[in-house]
Formats: structure tokens, sequence, C-alpha cells
């Protein structure tokens, strides 16, 4: 893990010392603060004693939401952690998880500070992943008839349609609402995951799905209600709509050539090359044929016909495979596991003298 792509200096006041004999899951909150600051304290007086640590990241602020909290909150589980460049909310998210990993948490809960994420939900996170069920958990606010219901059209339309290519971009197809930013993560996958590499601003829930399907991870959905007031969103759909396509494409083609080309070759990857060669050559066939000749025998038409049903049947079959392929263990038990039969080996080295 590379910490110097974060600009996070160390918390003012307030540091939570871990020590050996603490038994009790250590749980931090990395609250990501950009004009949240008529919010932002009462989303911290919300936080249960659950949890054992919290970080205000202020990702230079105009409203300096930072030192207001510095100033106002006298909660001491609170950290504050100042970027000197804006970041985009995933930046200021990884920086305050980067931060509660290096203090020994075991899970990390992400929750903004505009008062749309309600704390109470936060031991419903973490406890699937205490449980070693999950390596992560995000909100689903789809679950509930009258959560949906309380939702503006324009966000349930988007969050709709961008489900759909989250699924196939990551491979996690039992998932909902992917732009969801109430998320929970094991600490020992922060180690795992090329933090540089993940998307800083809109896209970081789905980049970071991405990056989780990669190594494997198991992901899980919580059902949750969202709360919607005079928070505003910076988000410009009509900017931003353009730029998901494009990084789905691009998380679709990398998921597919790593996990069935690279990494792995299967039947799932012959079904997946048959099926595109049968169906473009159908397409392709078909199309010559009507544009140069306009009537078409019947021979023709089988022989375009043909492909493609060919086609889209290998393709299905694909779709089912991955879909079946979908992670169903948890990882962070067996990496704690490793490290555990990893450490003796380590310190008998050094006792010895012995590479």
């Amino acid at each position: 893990m590379n910490s110097s792509h974060f600009i996070s200096p160390l918390p003012i006041r307030g540091e939570f010392q871990p020590t050996a004999t603490t038994k009790k899951p250590r749980i931090a909150v990395a609250i990501p603060c950009y004009r949240v600051k008529g919010h932002v304290l009462s989303v911290i007086e919300k936080i249960g004693p659950e949890v054992h640590c919290i970080y205000v990241v202020d990702d230079c602020c105009p409203e300096n939401s930072g030192r207001y909290v510095e100033e106002n909150c006298r909660d001491t589980r609170v950290q504050i952690i100042y970027n000197a460049v804006n970041q985009g909310v995933g930046g200021a998210t990884l920086v305050g998880m980067q931060a509660a990993a290096a203090q020994d948490a075991d899970v990390i809960v992400k929750i903004d500070g505009d008062g749309q994420m309600d704390p109470a939900h936060i031991l419903s996170f973490t406890d699937v992943i205490l449980a070693g069920e999950a390596d992560y958990a995000k909100g689903n606010r789809f679950f509930e008839p009258e959560g949906v219901a309380t939702m503006p059209t324009l966000r349930l339309l988007g969050n709709a349609s961008l489900s759909f290519f989250t699924k196939l971009s990551t491979g996690y197809w039992q998932t909902f609402d992917p732009t969801n930013g109430y998320i929970a993560i094991h600490a020992s996958l922060i180690d795992e995951l090329p933090l540089q590499k993940i998307a800083k601003r809109y896209f970081f829930e789905s980049d970071l799905l991405f990056r989780l399907a990669l190594i494997g991870a198991r992901v899980v959905d919580v059902p949750m209600r969202g709360h919607y007031g005079d928070e505003t969103s910076g988000l410009k759909p009509l900017n931003e709509i353009p730029r998901f396509a494009i990084s789905h494409l691009r998380n679709t083609y990398k998921r597919i050539v790593y996990n069935y080309f690279l990494r792995n070759f299967s039947v799932a990857s012959v079904e997946l090359v048959l099926g595109l060669i049968a169906l473009v050559f159908g397409v392709v066939f078909g199309l010559f044929n009507w544009n140069h000749y306009r009537v078409a025998t019947a021979g023709t038409v089988m022989l375009a016909a043909l492909p493609i049903i060919l086609g889209v049947q290998f393709l299905l079959a694909f779709l089912n495979y991955d879909i079946q392929s979908t992670p169903a263990q948890a990882l962070h038990p067996r990496l704690r596991k490793s490290r555990r039969n990893i450490s003796p080996v380590h310190n008998q080295n050094d006792a010895t003298g012995k590479p």
C-alpha cells in the first residue's frame, strides 16, 4: 500500500490508542467532508458507542468543515484529517480508511456527512463482516417499497439503469443500488486493493466493487432507507453519464480478460469466444446479403439466422456461468489465517539470523 498518493496529516487530537488486550472488534467510521458543514455534527452525534474511532476527512472543504468540527465537537473518538488538495469523495474515503487500518481497525464504515445515511444502521453493516459472511457490505435502498417511494424520481431511474451496468462490469449479479455510498469493509482488504488505481470521485463505489471482484471478495447488500432533505449534490448527470458508461465498458473488458483468459481458461471462455464469433458472423452475413440482393433465399436466411441463434445460446451459457461464479465465501478469514501462519516463520528467521 502506497500512502504517498494521499495527503493526510496525522490526526490533531483525540487519537485512539489500540491495545494488545482489546478483544472487542474495533469499528471505525470514515466521514468524507465537503460542503456538509450544516449536517456533519448531527451525523457524528448519532454514531453509537459501538464505534471506536471516527475519522473526519476535510477534503479541502471551502467551508473549513474540519476546523468547524474541531472547534465544536467534543467527542473524543473524533480525529480530523486535512487534505491539502481536493481528492473527491472516493479519495477522501480512502484516506480515512487507510488511517483506520493503520490504527488496527477491524471493520471500517464509510458514511457521508450530509445526513442521508442513518448511523443507526452501522451494526447491520459490520455484523455480517465480523461474522465472516462477507468482506464488504453496501447499502441497498431498493429492498422496501416504502424506501423506494421516498427516493427522488431522477435518482430512482438512474440507480436502476446503473445497476445493470455495474453487475456486468463487476460480476456481482446479486447486488443492487451500486452508487450507494453507505459501505463497510474489513480492514485486512485495504492492503489487498490497489488504492492508487481506484476512481476517486463519483465512480468510486462502482470502481471499488470492480477491484473487489478481481481479488475475489464477497459482497452483500444491507437493506436501508435513505434520508433526503435540503442537502445538495454536486453530481451533474449530463457530465457524469458518459464517464460512467466509458468506465463500465472498460471495467467489463478488464474483468472478462483477467478472469477468463489471463488468470483462468474454462468452458465459459470458449463459450464467450464462440458466441461472439457466431453472433457477429450471422449479423454481418445477413446484413451484407440483404444490402446486395434485397431478396433472400431460404438457404441465405438459415446461414444468417443459425449462427445468430447459436451465438445467443453460447452467450447465455457464458452469462449463466458468470452469475454462478460470484464469490460465495468471505476472503478475510483466510487472509488472517495465512498471516498468522506466516508470522512465526518470520520470527524464527529473525531469531536465528537466517534470511
